[in-house]
Parts: C-alpha cells; sequence; structure tokens
C-alpha cells in the first residue's frame, strides 16, 4: 500500500500531513501527484470528497517551494479558479493546511465582500491565489493584478464552472496567462464543452479516473418517498423528529424554497439555517461554520452554494428538491459517508418529479429503494413511475398527443385516433384546424392569400398601420360588413389607430367638425334596437339603463364613480340627459 512517504514529499509537507493525521493517500492522490510533481498537465475526474485537493495542493506547494523565485508586486505564482466563494475558501484553507511550514504566501479573492483587502493582498504579490472568475476577472480590468510570472495553472469543478455560465469568463482569464504554463483541470464529470476546454488548454494530459462518471457511493443508503408537493415540509419535519438523523444537509431547487424550508424548521425548534447565492459572504460562511461545530442540526441549501460545503460527519442528505441533472444528485448525495463512515440519502418526489427520478436511476445504473413506512406516502406516485409513467402522463401539451397509441392508415401516413380529419394535416405544415383541401371548418378558403389575415398589419415600427385593400372582388366579413368599404375595420367613427397609438381619421373618411374639441361630448349613434347609445358606454348582456328623454340627447351618470347598469341598492341606475353646448 502507498504511504505519502512514497509519493517523494518533502518534509515540511510530510510533517503537515502527519499533524492532521494522514497516512495513506486516496486513489486519486496517489496517482495524481507522481506525474504533477514531474510538471505533466493532468486531467482529473472524481467526485467531491475524493480528496482532489489535496492531489493538487501538495505537489503544488512542493513546486513553489523547489526555486527561489518570489512574487513581486501583483503578480501571481500559482492560479487555482472555482466557481463558488465557498470552495474558494475551502480550497485556501487546505493550502494554509499542508503548507503551514512553508514561507509562502496565500489569499483568496471572491466576490460579496469588499474588495479592499483583496486589492492590498495582491498589492504584495502572492505566491498561491484561490479565485472566482467574476471577481477575479474585475481586478484584472482595474489592472490590480498580472501573470506575467505564472508557474501553475488549475481549473476545479470545470463541470460546474460551465453549468454558472462562467464559460466566456474563464477564456478572458485564460487568454492572460503565459503559454508555459502547468495546467491541471478536474471535473466529477466529462460533458461535451469539457472535452473541449481539454483541447484547448492541456497539453498532453496524464488523465487520471479513479470512479466512473456519475457512480455513487458503495456506502451511502438510498430511499426514496413519494409525497405529494403539498406534504413535503410535513414529511420533512415528520422524518426530523428521529434523532437519529445528527447533522442533516437538505437540497431544495430554488433559494426562496430554501429560505421558506428553513423557517418552518426553525419554527418547529429544529435548529436550521440556509445557504444560498442571495445571502453575504459573512452569513453563509456562518452558516456553515454553525454547521460545522454542531450549533446548526439542518443546513438548507442549493445545489451551487453546496458545492462548498465540505462538512465531516454528515448523517443525512435529503433531497426535499430532486435535481433535474442525474449528476446534481451524485454531487449531493457525495456529501454524506465521508473518510469511511457511512451515509443516507432521502429524497422526496412528487408527481413532476418522477422523469427525474427515472433519468437518476439510468445514470447511477441502478433503482432507488422506496420507503413507504411514513404517513404521507403517495401510492398513486410510486405506481405511476414504477408503471413507466413520467411527469406529464395523462396529460396532453399544446398541439401534442405524446404517450398515446398512434394507427396508421392504408397510405402508411400515421393519425391519432379519434382524431378528427381536419387535424390530419398538421404534420404536414398545414394551419391549424384546416382541412386537406385548404378549406377552413367554418367555410373560409384558407388557401386564399388573405385568409385568417387581418385588415391591418404590423409594420415595421411593430404598430399597425391601416393596410391598403387590394382584392377587386366583393369580400363581406362574417358580420355582414363589406371590407372594401374605407371605414371597414375602423371603430364605426370613421377611424382607425395610428403609428402613435391615437385614434385618426381612415382613409376616405368624412371630415370632423372644426368646432368639435377633444374631450367634448358629440352625438350619440344608433343602437341595434332603434334607440340611442351613449358613446363608448357598452350595453351588459340584455340589460340596458333607463332612459327617460327619448333617446334625443347622450345621457350621464347620476352617481359617479358607480358601475353602469346598477346603484349600491340593486335597482336600475338611472341616467339623465346632457344638455349640449
Amino acid at each position: 500500500m502507498t504511504t505519502f512517504t512514497e509519493l517523494k514529499l518533502s518534509a515540511p509537507l510530510l510533517q503537515a500531513l502527519a499533524t492532521e493525521g494522514y497516512e495513506t493517500p486516496t486513489p486519486i492522490q496517489a496517482q495524481a501527484i507522481p506525474p504533477l510533481l514531474e510538471g505533466r498537465d493532468l486531467l482529473g475526474i472524481a467526485q467531491t470528497g475524493t480528496g482532489k485537493t489535496a492531489a493538487f495542493a501538495l505537489p503544488l506547494l512542493q513546486r513553489l517551494t523547489s526555486t527561489d523565485r518570489r512574487a513581486g508586486p501583483r503578480s501571481v505564482r500559482a492560479l487555482i479558479l472555482t466557481p463558488t466563494r465557498e470552495l474558494c475558501v475551502q480550497i485556501l484553507d487546505s493550502f494554509r493546511t499542508y503548507g503551514r511550514h512553508l514561507r509562502l504566501s496565500r489569499a483568496a479573492v471572491y466576490g460579496g465582500v469588499s474588495q479592499g483587502p483583496q486589492v492590498h493582498n495582491l498589492s504584495r504579490g502572492l505566491d498561491v491565489l484561490v479565485a472566482t472568475p467574476g471577481r477575479l476577472l474585475d481586478l484584472m480590468n482595474q489592472g490590480q493584478v498580472r501573470f506575467d510570472s505564472l508557474e501553475a495553472f488549475v481549473l476545479d469543478e470545470a463541470d460546474r464552472m460551465l453549468d454558472m455560465g462562467f464559460i466566456v469568463p474563464v477564456k478572458r482569464i485564460v487568454a492572460k496567462l503565459p503559454k508555459e504554463r502547468q495546467t491541471l483541470l478536474f471535473s466529477a464529470t466529462m460533458p461535451q464543452a469539457v472535452h473541449g476546454l481539454v483541447a484547448s488548454l492541456l497539453k498532453e494530459p496524464v488523465r487520471v479516473e479513479v470512479t466512473p462518471v456519475a457512480t455513487t457511493a458503495e456506502r451511502i443508503a438510498q430511499r426514496v418517498h413519494f409525497v405529494e408537493k403539498a406534504n413535503k415540509r410535513a414529511l420533512l419535519q415528520h422524518l426530523l423528529a428521529d434523532k437519529a438523523i445528527a447533522r442533516a444537509l437538505v437540497f431544495a431547487r430554488t433559494k426562496h424554497g430554501a429560505n421558506k424550508v428553513a423557517e418552518q424548521l426553525d419554527r418547529a425548534g429544529v435548529r436550521t439555517d440556509a445557504i444560498h447565492g442571495n445571502k453575504s459572504q459573512n452569513a453563509r460562511q456562518k452558516a456553515l461554520e454553525d454547521f460545522r461545530n454542531g450549533k446548526v442540526r439542518v443546513l438548507v441549501a442549493t445545489d451551487i452554494a453546496a458545492r462548498g460545503i465540505d462538512v465531516d460527519g454528515i448523517t443525512h442528505v435529503i433531497n426535499f428538491d430532486l435535481p433535474n441533472e442525474p449528476e446534481s444528485y451524485v454531487h449531493r448525495i457525495g456529501r454524506t459517508a465521508r473518510a469511511g463512515n457511512d451515509g443516507i440519502a432521502i429524497s422526496f418526489c412528487d408527481a413532476e418529479e418522477r422523469a427525474f427520478l427515472r433519468d437518476i436511476e439510468k445514470t447511477i445504473r441502478q433503482q432507488v429503494a422506496v420507503d413507504i413506512d411514513h404517513p404521507f406516502h403517495a401510492a398513486h406516485i410510486a405506481d405511476g413511475l414504477r408503471h413507466g409513467g413520467s411527469a406529464s402522463a395523462g396529460q396532453r401539451g399544446r398541439g401534442g398527443n405524446r404517450g398515446k397509441p398512434q394507427r396508421h392508415s392504408a397510405d402508411g401516413s400515421s393519425a391519432d385516433r379519434g382524431s378528427h380529419p381536419e387535424r390530419a394535416g398538421r404534420s404536414h405544415g398545414q394551419h391549424r384546424g384546416r382541412n386537406a383541401n385548404g378549406e377552413h371548418p367554418h367555410g373560409r378558403d384558407m388557401r386564399r392569400p388573405d385568409a385568417g389575415s387581418e385588415v391591418r398589419h404590423r409594420g415595421s415600427n411593430g404598430h399597425r398601420p391601416h393596410a391598403e385593400l387590394q382584392s377587386a372582388e366583393p369580400r363581406e366579413h362574417s358580420h355582414g360588413h363589406d371590407m372594401r368599404r374605407p371605414d371597414a375595420g375602423t371603430d364605426g367613427g370613421g377611424r382607425h389607430r395610428g403609428s402613435n397609438g391615437h385614434r385618426q381619421p381612415a382613409h376616405g373618411a368624412e371630415p370632423r367638425e372644426q368646432g368639435h374639441r377633444q374631450g367634448q361630448r358629440h352625438e350619440p349613434r344608433k343602437s341595434a334596437d332603434g334607440g340611442h347609445q351613449a358613446q363608448g358606454q357598452r350595453p351588459q348582456g340584455k340589460q340596458h339603463a333607463r332612459q327617460d328623454n327619448g333617446g334625443q340627447q347622450p345621457l350621464k351618470r347620476t352617481h359617479r364613480g358607480e358601475r353602469s347598469g346598477a346603484q349600491s341598492g340593486g335597482r336600475a341606475q338611472r341616467l339623465e340627459p346632457v344638455r349640449m353646448r
């Protein structure tokens, strides 16, 4: 069995490892340290909790102390790039621990805090800099840091870095690094984007892969609870009544959801705190320290914030919300069963998350055991999953018949059972509801270029100008209006809306009287029953306001602010004539 002494590490490093009680390296440490001491580039594929931080920290510290070079002002000798603030602080702590007997300067830069102390540390020069992409790019643009003397570059958690949208900042930072350097890239998974980074960053790298991608630890007991979404919080509170759950990490999908869960558990008497991106760095660090020291029994976190959680003694990981990415599930439950201990992973699954659970089981190549020993078990959700149902089973989306059996016609085309004839042509790009001969089911010929369109169209400025009438054939509206009339499609007063949104006179409409002022009342128009109707007042159903003037003059409400048709007592509202000026 390999020991750290056999890896040819320096005496100060071996002394620091002995102080921490480390004697035997993990598989990734045993495979990665020798080629890194030789100066080779490395691609490491390992899950969280496998000891990969020490796998690159130990050889980097030994390389930096092997020469008498010192970092100049604002310069850096080794750069470690991480996706989250928590992970940044954790890696810096590891460098302090392993390099306690070495005279090397180290610091971290990350967002969420004042940059003043960070700029001060950079001004003196650093041997080791651990940074997040956003803050580092800001300091680079300000001229506070330079990399002309950089010797080594480490990109940690590369897959999560890409998931969080840091690909552009990472490329900008890499473009400023010297070509001659040692480069290390670590990732838990290997999506196609990570392959592209490997090809652009590494030169003939050594590949170290200690476990298959997305494989869960064997010492983690996994089980799933099928539960209605509305009962998840009650189920969580029920489970935490068991004192065997000494230290639990609960994962929520959203920041708001994490806060709601933490607040409910805190009201129930369970010492709980939450950690997510909306909290300040000081609040996040305090929550982690309280969780690590045992002051907090339950820590509720989101996936992004949880990447920096390295706490020993986590007995349970609870997926309050299942992740939509199977790899995230592997990262989550990897927070337990560390250092040879056993762990338990519990997942809540509602009707909308059945498809997520199925993808997780395919990825980890095993079926998660179902636990029905709780008062909130939803048997119909479990039956729907095991019989091939999905989150949208029995529901048809807009324009789709997914999951519905199809039959084939004599000509070889497929059609849904019970479908209408006019729906058969949708797959051939026809209009919704059109027959095969181009006719609309309501009688309109959909083969005409102007069929189904409006008289007005949107112009280049986004407004609807009045369209020019081009058809010479008589064309009647479905309500009997001749669409060739100049005032067709207007509001009945010969007006249409112009590009500024106001109503303008339509083409050919009679001009209005010169003495008509804006806002002045005008004569009412005829209603369908022969009476007069006030301009702008719409009758409600068949109930009209009572009129006492024979319909000769406009009417006004006797009570301002009340709705037309009825007063507060339930009687019809009385309208009085208004004398025209």
